[in-house]
C-alpha cells in the first residue's frame, strides 16, 4: 500500500500479479474471508487509480480452502472490478500437472488468470505471443481462396487455456518461495499487454518473477515485497535477467509428453468381463 500510495494515477501500463490466497502461507497471515476481501479491495481500488486508461489488470488467483470446501477467489473478487467500472476480456485457465494430491475431491490442478481492462480501447498484440498451428500445411479446399494457406502464417491465437508447467522442486526456476510462478507465464502477458518501455506493476512481487519478465523484453518495472528473503532472492534474479545470465524455462517450449518407452512402476490394471453385465 505504501508503495501504490506513492504512485501517480495513470502510470502503470499493466499490473499482474498473484496475491495470496488466505491459506496461511509462510507469507500471510490467515484471516477471516471478509476481512481478507476487504484487504484486497484496498490494495484493488490502488491499483485501478494507477492503471492507465489503456491499461490492463491480470490478477492471478486459485482456490480459498476452508475445511475442504473451496471459494474461487476469481469469482469473489470480481465484483470489486467491476463495480469500479473495469471490463473483464478473458478468464485464463492456466493449467498445470503437478500439485497436492487430495482424497475426497478431485486434485485441483489449474488457477485462474482474471483480465480486466480500464475501457474499451486498449493495448493488445496478439502477434508476439501466438503459438505453432496445429495444422501449418491447412489450405482452403474451395471458394476464392481455394489452394491457399487457411491459418495464420505467425501462428495462431494460443487461446485461454494456457498449459504451463507450474514451479515445482525440479523446476529451473525454483528458489525458496513455496508459491512462485513461472517467467513464462507473465512474459505471455507482457508481450501481448504492454509496448516496449511501458510500466509493469505488482504489488505483491514475491521472488521477483514479475520483474524478470519486464527486464527481459524491455519494460520497466515497479513492485514490492515485505519479506526480506524474498527480497533478497528476487533482486539477484532481476541482476542475472539484466546480464542475460538468468536461466528460466524457454517460452513455447512443449510441455514433456510420455513416450511409452518409461520403465513401468506400476501393475495394468484388470478389468472383469461379467457375462451378461452392462458394463
Amino acid at each position: 500500500m505504501d508503495l501504490l500510495r506513492s504512485m501517480p494515477a495513470s502510470c502503470a501500463e499493466l499490473i499482474v500479479t498473484s496475491p495470496p490466497y488466505n491459506l496461511g502461507k509462510e507469507y500471510e497471515p490467515r484471516l477471516d474471508l471478509q476481512r481478507y476481501l476487504a484487504q484486497q479491495a484496498q490494495i484493488i481500488a490502488e491499483c485501478i487509480r494507477i492503471l492507465s486508461p489503456r491499461g490492463s489488470i491480470c490478477w492471478q488467483v486459485g482456490n480459498y480452502v476452508r475445511k475442504g470446501a473451496i471459494v474461487p477467489l476469481d469469482s469473489v473478487l470480481y465484483p470489486l472490478f467491476a463495480g469500479a467500472g473495469l471490463r473483464m476480456r478473458n478468464r485464463i485457465v492456466w493449467h498445470f500437472e503437478h500439485g497436492l494430491h487430495c482424497a475426497r475431491r478431485f486434485s485441483g490442478r489449474y488457477e485462474v488468470i482474471a483480465w480486466f481492462t480500464k475501457g474499451d480501447s486498449y493495448v493488445f498484440n496478439l502477434d508476439p505471443v501466438r503459438i505453432p498451428q496445429k495444422y501449418p500445411g491447412k489450405k482452403y479446399f474451395k471458394g476464392p481462396k481455394a489452394g491457399q494457406f487457411s491459418c495464420h502464417p505467425k501462428g495462431k491465437n494460443p487461446g485461454d487455456v494456457w498449459t504451463i508447467p507450474n514451479v515445482k522442486h525440479n523446476h529451473i526456476e525454483k528458489t525458496s518461495h513455496p508459491c512462485q510462478f513461472p517467467v513464462e507465464l507473465v512474459e505471455r502477458l507482457i508481450l501481448s499487454m504492454t509496448e516496449r518501455g511501458g510500466l509493469v506493476v505488482d504489488p505483491f512481487m514475491g521472488v521477483g518473477t514479475t520483474a524478470v519478465a519486464a527486464v527481459r523484453h524491455g519494460r520497466r518495472v515497479a513492485g514490492a515485497e515485505i519479506r526480506a528473503d524474498y527480497w533478497r532472492h528476487g533482486v539477484q534474479r532481476i541482476q542475472l535477467a539484466w546480464r542475460g545470465e538468468l536461466r528460466t524455462r524457454p517460452m513455447g517450449r512443449e510441455v514433456y509428453q510420455p513416450t511409452g518407452r518409461e520403465k513401468l512402476t506400476q501393475r495394468p490394471a484388470v478389468f472383469e468381463v461379467v457375462p451378461g453385465g452392462r458394463g
